[in-house]
């Protein structure tokens, strides 16, 4: 374990009266670093394989899906239109993934003090605003080769990024308490996550699936956060309001439950773990 992880829950286990809220930053903050340093540190292309997921995953997109299936992107270029979908999918998919295993190679700081348990998988989503950033710094690129501009929407991203990070947090914090209690729920998790991707409409606009199930696959929190990105900076318009509407507000319901049922089962975790 990092010494600036091991001082600091050291610092919190000696402490007699109410830990303030700024302990408990500072831990996360340190299990923040000591993540990206751990993913980075001794690798060859560091940050660099943050961009080349999205990015490799784009090249087989634009091949399979707009030149061999013709899926049209409604006059956007279908790189660009399937890279904005992939930048929010990876920053979900690798905090879920890394994250429902947080708590078990975390065991011997959860055993040995009592602190928010919680601030260990919201830890790896936080490691994950740099591949995020990483990744969207091409995006940038990107729209400059394809000669796409910047439009006033595109100052909504900040804004949709919130339910983005709020139900990638929520997910986060439900797989890595239930993993506590049952290890194969990682390898469930991920199949899921491959499947769900499939579900999202990344590949393809929502307006491409038939009518009958635009409704089932509107109930995917990501489907409004992904068109909401594209429509911001891809097509230069405002999003589907009442669309995104109804992803943030699953995407807030998913935190809420998520967050009390992590606390529920929070106090068993060291007996079990």
């Amino acid at each position: 374990m990092a010494p600036a992880v091991t001082t600091a829950v050291r610092e919190l286990s000696d402490r007699v009266e109410p830990t303030p809220p700024a302990a408990y930053f500072e831990l996360l903050m340190n299990l923040t670093r000591r993540e990206v340093r751990g993913r980075y540190s001794q690798s060859l292309f560091g940050i660099g394989w943050a961009i080349a997921q999205p990015l490799a995953t784009m090249a087989v997109f634009t091949l399979v899906f707009s030149r061999l299936a013709n899926i049209s992107a409604g006059g956007a270029p279908y790189a660009l239109f399937a890279y904005a979908g992939l930048v929010p999918w990876f920053f979900f998919l690798n905090s879920v993934n890394s994250g429902t295993m947080s708590l078990v190679q975390y065991r011997n700081i959860v055993t040995k003090t009592y602190f928010p348990r919680e601030i260990i998988p919201l830890a790896q989503v936080c490691s994950r605003l740099l591949d995020f950033a990483a990744a969207a710094s091409l995006y940038a690129v990107l729209m400059m080769y394809y000669g796409v501009g910047v439009t006033r929407w595109a100052l909504l991203v900040p804004v949709l990024f919130v339910p983005l990070v709020g139900f990638t947090a929520g997910v986060t914090l439900l797989t890595s308490a239930v993993n506590v209690f049952y290890r194969d729920v990682s390898p469930v998790v991920q199949i899921g996550l491959q499947l769900w991707l499939y579900v999202t409409p990344i590949a393809y606009p929502l307006e491409k699936v038939p009518p009958q199930w635009r409704g089932w696959i509107a109930l995917n929190p990501l489907t409004g956060i992904v068109e909401g990105f594209r429509s911001a900076v891809v097509y230069g318009r405002a999003p589907d309001l009442a669309l995104l509407v109804e992803s943030a507000t699953l995407s807030a319901l998913t935190l809420l439950a998520a967050l009390i049922l992590f606390k529920r089962l929070d106090k068993y975790f060291a007996d079990v773990i």
